[in-house]
């Protein structure tokens, strides 16, 4: 007589508000019963998640990309004197007090104006690509990049601070005039559009594919 055949292993409970029915505010984070079109404590709209969360993350991500290039290769600031007429960028600034023996002052602009902006459209360029790709792994790992992505974000605006603070130590002469470049203008646009790419991201779509969901 042949043995009885295993026993199935037991589904696995379900963990997340979706898979029991429930929907969560944005604004407030109440979970109402999933049909729910507006939150009963403030009134928001209730969606599932964010309505085309990347859709809106990519473009707003693509025009940063975009803009960062005359960010950084055209003049931030134009400095007219009686006799000379000179135009900076980040880069230039960052050059001349590195060689004018403000090594430190060099590194905070380098930092918060070339290399933390680059890397903060990397990291929402990796999310983006990951869950449009459906990876499976690393997915703690990518929700803690998105947790550092929105604490960095919180001090965007210092990038803007830092270029202004090259543009009033860089060199000029006694009678001179000082304004801003066109690079201004797209730096300052930069840091906007980073931090709305980042605020219209839904980081629970990162975990989506764990209960075979693929809502965009």
């Amino acid at each position: 007589m042949s043995p009885p055949p295993p026993a199935p292993p037991p589904a696995p409970p379900v963990t997340s508000a979706a898979g029991l029915g429930l929907i969560g505010c944005h604004r407030c984070g109440r979970l109402s019963p999933a049909g729910t079109h507006r939150c009963p404590r403030c009134g928001s709209a209730l969606h599932r998640r964010k309505p085309a969360s990347l859709d809106r993350t990519t473009a707003l991500l693509v025009a940063a990309m975009i803009l960062y290039l005359p960010a950084n290769l055209l003049p931030m600031m134009e400095t007219r004197s009686l006799f000379t007429q000179t135009q900076d960028t980040i880069l230039s600034g960052v050059v001349y007090f590195w060689t004018t023996g403000s090594a430190g002052l060099a590194v905070l602009i380098f930092a918060f104006s070339i290399l933390i902006p680059m890397l903060k459209m990397a990291a929402l360029a990796t999310l983006v690509i990951s869950v449009r790709t459906g990876r499976p792994r690393s997915r703690r790992q990518r929700m803690t990049l998105f947790r550092v992505i929105e604490f960095v974000g919180r001090w965007s605006m210092l990038d803007v601070f830092v270029v202004t603070l090259m543009v009033g130590l860089v060199r000029f002469g006694s009678l001179a005039v000082v304004k801003a470049g066109p690079a201004a203008a797209a730096f300052g646009a930069v840091v906007v559009l980073t931090m709305l790419a980042a605020f219209s991201f839904d980081p629970r779509l990162i975990w989506d594919k764990d209960e075979g969901k693929d809502e965009r």
